[in-house]
């Protein structure tokens, strides 16, 4: 039986991961920061942990709490939007919301992880976004989202050469029927998981620190 990790499973992505890979007879570990995500990911049969990535403090005791697990695919889903664009300057708050929760969340998450996605020889995908991608920019609309997510891509890429073992990837959901993407997406949340998982399962190490879309293909640029 495979473990599998998601960290930030209370809605929308990550909460289908979870659903999907419980379905699929895997042994789910996954995170919420609060009682209610918590109750909703017990409920559909993973194991929960209590983490918020948008706080150091949190995120620092995520290692004892996987201590000893051996990860076959971790996948770090925590995100959050700002939608104002280059004409606006961001806040300090929203700066730091977005950054925490985008970007430290996952760096903080990468080196207490990672060791364990490598003794299990297995593959750590952070969800990120073609919105990210320098080098197709079509407007400025949520632009610090935008460098967040071309922040976590690097990290990526930096990270991956520490972690030989494993296969570390950044993996866009597509626009995704979520909250964030709206209701207008043409990708439903089943369809861009089942999309990802399908992908995660056929990784190699020809895929390492790679920037992947939902269905497999590589982005050409970054």
């Amino acid at each position: 039986m495979s473990t599998v990790l998601v960290i930030g499973a209370s809605r929308g992505i990550g909460l289908e991961f979870v659903r999907q890979y419980c379905a699929a007879g895997a042994r789910v570990i996954a995170t919420a920061r609060d009682d209610a995500g918590l109750a909703r990911l017990k409920a559909l049969g993973a194991i929960p942990l209590r983490l918020d990535v948008a706080t150091p403090a949190s995120v620092s005791g995520l290692a004892w709490q996987l201590d000893g697990e051996k990860i076959d695919v971790a996948l770090y889903v925590a995100g959050v939007m700002a939608r104002s664009g280059a004409t606006t300057p961001p806040t300090r708050e929203e700066f730091d919301r977005v950054l925490h929760t985008n970007v430290l969340g996952a760096m903080q998450a990468i080196p207490q992880v990672a060791p364990l996605v490598e003794a299990a020889g297995g593959c750590f995908a952070l969800i990120t976004s073609e919105m990210g991608c320098i080098g197709a920019v079509p407007s400025g609309h949520a632009w610090t989202y935008r460098v967040s997510k071309a922040a976590l891509n690097m990290a990526v890429a930096s990270a991956q050469h520490d972690y030989p073992g494993a296969v570390l990837e950044a993996l866009s959901p597509g626009w995704v029927q979520t909250d964030m993407g709206g209701a207008g997406a043409p990708l439903t949340m089943h369809a861009s998981v089942a999309a990802m998982r399908k992908t995660l399962a056929a990784l190699s190490p020809q895929h390492k620190g790679a920037f992947l879309n939902y269905d497999g293909s590589r982005f050409s640029t970054w």
